[in-house]
């Protein structure tokens, strides 16, 4: 495997939190927008890029292996709880 394979394979790996960091901010905003108030767009889609990183490396060392249902169920309860911390909670 030559060093772009493996940039591919990362890419795709993270892929899915990326995603999640981008679209749930955007949708939460648009549908609870008076809960933002004055919170930034970047600072509720960091987190979640980071912590949707986080468990989708802890569901491949857990399971063994990348794209487990699991583990997208998990990256998705997990982004959910980061984003009503910081918009909900962090007033």
């Amino acid at each position: 495997m030559d060093f772009i394979d493996v940039i591919n394979h990362l890419i795709n790996f993270v892929l899915p939190a990326w995603a999640m960091a981008l679209i749930l901010p955007m949708l939460t905003r648009l549908v609870f927008w008076r809960a933002w108030g004055d919170t930034s767009w970047w600072a509720v889609a960091k987190p979640v890029a980071w912590v949707g990183m986080l468990v989708l490396f802890a569901g491949l060392l857990l399971l063994g292996r990348d794209g487990a249902m699991l583990t997208y169920a998990a990256l998705v309860v997990a982004a959910a709880t980061v984003v009503w911390f910081k918009v909900f909670k962090g007033k």
